[in-house]
């Protein structure tokens, strides 16, 4: 597919990582030549110099013969030109844009139709909107959710005094009382699909699917949930921040920001006049501590910067805060943090930049069924993706035990109506229903008949 990217920043950065590597030919704009430069240098890219809302620009780029335009710039308003210049020169094109400005997200969907914009995509929202599923189901470093299955996806990890340390996978129902599955298992950086007679030990993170009131259930009889979120401390008020209060309010969630700059104070007072807003300095232990953190029941440190994020986190887990999340910028030295003291880690760009992914793929699907949703996990080793099952698609009404299956590809759980079920030998899936595929290989997967050897 032949694909335009507008803007090289973080998430147009990684966005050119992950489509060039799957096979699509892709062209940078950017202003900035040193960014351009690296691009360049570290992957099979074309580059053009320029203004990315600019007609004459779009031209050098070959915006006539694209088959999509990305604009991931970070102004909104040269976002959307781009995309309405493109869709000028090239009426076929697709386009998605990033939008950002809360002023525009009650109208982001009549904007969306009114310039043809296939996909709009806000990075800080997503994240709010990860955050507060962490929230609400405490005790999981990280939580996914799926358009239509209804599952939950969650990642724990397991202590040395965990109950299921030493035991074989196909026993877990018995020490959990409810049905879960344990879909992988990353350990020592290596992700494995686990079969019955799987022993876990001490450091696994387990990546285990089933309903939610099963993952709660679930999560209590470990020990991993011992309280109830009613009161959220956020350090940093930008527009994660934001969107996150809001859905805390709508979920009956208090919180309290703490912002250092006054006029951003005043400005989220009157956004968010419900919630609490604290003008202070969040890298400030005295300000910390003049909030007595330890009556909250989760930190969310979400400023600008990755290093104070780590540092806020890892104070509130000495203050014994039951639950801290840690949102980061780059998303970099994962395995460094994943042995501190901060709690889930949330990466706006990767959200934002796994939903790209998702959306071209479904478009690169020009035969079969392309994912509905598709979601990394174990740093990237591996992906969980969400079919609906159609007439095209091969092994309908077939049991699973004798399906041709790939090696280290599961199936997971199959979803009929609003009933949801966790796959066995004897599951099988029909036309309409929606399937959970869990991959742990390095081959792209664009349909549901990719998981067969056939």
């Amino acid at each position: 597919m032949q694909i335009l990217i507008v803007g090289s920043g973080k998430v147009g950065y990684t966005v050119t990582g992950r489509l060039s590597s799957e096979g699509h030919d892709v062209t940078i704009i950017d202003r900035r030549s040193d960014v351009l430069e690296k691009t360049q240098n570290d992957y099979d890219v074309i580059t053009v110099q320029g203004n990315g809302a600019s007609m004459q620009t779009l031209k050098d780029a070959g915006a006539e013969h694209k088959d999509l335009i990305i604009a991931v710039t970070n102004g909104d308003e040269a976002n959307m030109i781009a995309c309405m210049t493109a869709r000028y020169l090239n009426p076929d094109i697709r386009c998605i844009a990033r939008i950002r400005n809360p002023e525009y997200v009650e109208q982001a969907h009549i904007m969306a139709d009114e310039m043809n914009l296939s996909l709009v995509i806000n990075p800080e929202r997503q994240a709010a909107h990860e955050i507060s599923s962490l929230i609400k189901l405490p005790g999981s470093l990280n939580r996914e959710t799926f358009e239509k299955a209804r599952m939950e996806l969650i990642e724990i990890r397991l202590d040395e005094n965990s109950r299921l340390v030493g035991r074989q996978m196909k026993y877990i129902e018995s020490i959990v009382h409810v049905k879960v599955l344990i879909c992988a298992v990353e350990r020592n950086e290596k992700v494995i699909i686990p079969n019955g007679s799987f022993v876990m030990e001490a450091g696994d993170k387990l990546y285990l699917t089933g309903d939610l009131n099963n993952m709660q259930k679930m999560l209590y009889e470990l020990g991993y949930i011992q309280t109830e979120i009613k009161r959220v401390l956020i350090a940093g008020g930008g527009r994660i921040s934001y969107y996150l209060a809001r859905e805390l309010e709508h979920a009956r969630i208090a919180s309290t920001i703490i912002e250092k700059d006054a006029a951003r104070c005043e400005e989220l007072s009157s956004l968010l006049p419900h919630q609490t807003i604290v003008c202070g300095d969040a890298s400030s232990q005295s300000v910390l501590d003049s909030e007595e953190m330890d009556v909250y029941d989760a930190l969310v440190s979400c400023t600008g910067l990755d290093e104070l994020n780590i540092v806020i986190s890892m104070y509130a887990a000495i203050c014994h805060v039951p639950l801290t999340i840690t949102k980061l910028g780059r998303g970099e030295n994962l395995k460094v943090l994943n042995n501190l003291p901060i709690g889930p880690l949330v990466c706006p760009k990767d959200l934002c930049t796994d939903h790209i992914v998702r959306y071209v793929r479904a478009m690169n699907s020009s035969e079969g069924n392309a994912a509905e949703s598709i979601h990394k996990i174990a740093d990237g080793k591996a992906e969980v993706l969400e079919f609906t099952v159609k007439d095209t698609d091969k092994h309908i009404g077939e049991y699973f035990r004798n399906l041709p299956i790939r090696k280290n590809i599961l199936i997971a759980t199959v979803t009929n109506g609003r009933h949801s079920t966790i796959a066995g030998g004897d599951s099988c899936y029909h036309i309409g229903d929606t399937v959970i595929i869990v991959a742990a290989v390095d081959d792209v997967i664009n349909t549901l008949n990719d998981i067969f050897e056939e």
